[in-house]
């Protein structure tokens, strides 16, 4: 039997403000570990894999339907719980779970460019823009090291839908990161600190970066690309092999009070569906139209499913971009 007073969270990399931990644990008193993974293929890997002891987890939206599919998670009616009025039911997203009986919808964003305006001496408008600027001035930017964040770029600049699995249209979009590259200085999710040290003009990154930009609003700035953009959202869920479930579903219900999402937000600079919590963040956040962007915005924003077996025509071409000289 598990110890009655712990939950074990599974999460991405920093994805959390640990204050919400610490006020969870003196409200409950049960104790919390968390472990961070750096992707969604990772966290699922580990699963699958036979690691137990996870009890919550925080995919990706279609990797939440990867797991449905697998019969990985558990049923938590979180939809019965007097919290989730709060919840804006746009961002009910998962094909697998559309009334929200599984999992908690959990915070969004977008990913778009972090720049570094001093360096690059201009503000940046979109991918076209900043491979124009950065090939004159000689400068050099990053990308995610993320197959379908990286992918979608070349598809966004070619017109394609993010969850294309034409083969000529992945093709295409191969050619277009491939002679990006020698503009690139890595794949890598660390890039903030070189942005903010100026060491690289930019980075592909998500809108978390505006805890930097806040920071130096003079230098730094982050765009939402002209040409369009992926966003993201991870929902909470409850694995079914849950060593705490009860604990957990506490977690997901203590998750839809606003004044914890707010102080999420506070640190993360996310968006979230909590409509409520979206007062009470300061004005900087309320106001920033990076974290809370307008309609016609929202609109240009395309959001990953799962592929099933054509994944594999995207990791091939994925191959080539990496391997490329």
């Amino acid at each position: 039997m598990a110890d009655a007073a712990e939950l074990n969270i599974y999460n991405w990399g920093e994805y959390i403000n640990p204050e919400v931990l610490k006020k969870f644990e003196e409200e409950t008193k049960i104790k919390v570990k968390l472990s961070t993974y750096s992707s969604n293929e990772e966290m699922l890997a580990k699963i699958q894999g036979g690691a137990s002891g996870y009890d919550v987890i925080f995919p990706s939206v279609h990797m939440q339907d990867i797991m449905a599919k697998l019969d990985l998670l558990e049923k938590t009616d979180i939809n019965k719980y007097e919290g989730f009025k709060n919840i804006d039911p746009l961002f009910l997203r998962a094909k697998s779970d559309p009334n929200g009986e599984y999992c908690l919808p959990y915070a969004w964003g977008s990913v778009g460019i972090f720049y570094n305006r001093k360096i690059l001496g201009k503000d940046v408008t979109g991918w076209k823009n900043l491979i124009e600027t950065v090939k004159a001035k000689g400068l050099k930017f990053t990308l995610l090291d993320d197959m379908r964040e990286v992918m979608a770029v070349g598809l966004i600049l070619n017109g394609h839908k993010i969850n294309s699995t034409d083969p000529a249209e992945l093709q295409q979009a191969a050619d277009t990161i491939i002679a990006m590259k020698p503009d690139v200085a890595a794949f890598t999710y660390d890039a903030r600190p070189m942005v903010q040290s100026g060491e690289i003009a930019a980075s592909q990154y998500f809108v978390g970066a505006m805890i930097d930009v806040f920071g130096n609003e003079k230098d730094l700035g982050y765009v939402i690309p002209e040409e369009g953009a992926t966003m993201y959202q991870e929902d909470v869920c409850v694995l079914k092999s849950a060593p705490n479930k009860e604990n957990a579903i506490k977690f997901l219900q203590f998750y839809t009070r606003p004044e914890v999402v707010a102080l999420n937000v506070s640190q993360q600079t996310n968006g979230t569906a909590n409509m409520p919590a979206r007062q009470l963040t300061v004005e900087k956040i309320k106001n920033s139209k990076e974290i809370n962007p307008p309609v016609e915005t929202m609109n240009r924003l395309q959001i990953f499913e799962d592929l099933g077996p054509a994944l594999r025509q995207v990791d091939r071409v994925w191959t080539r971009v990496k391997t490329a000289q």
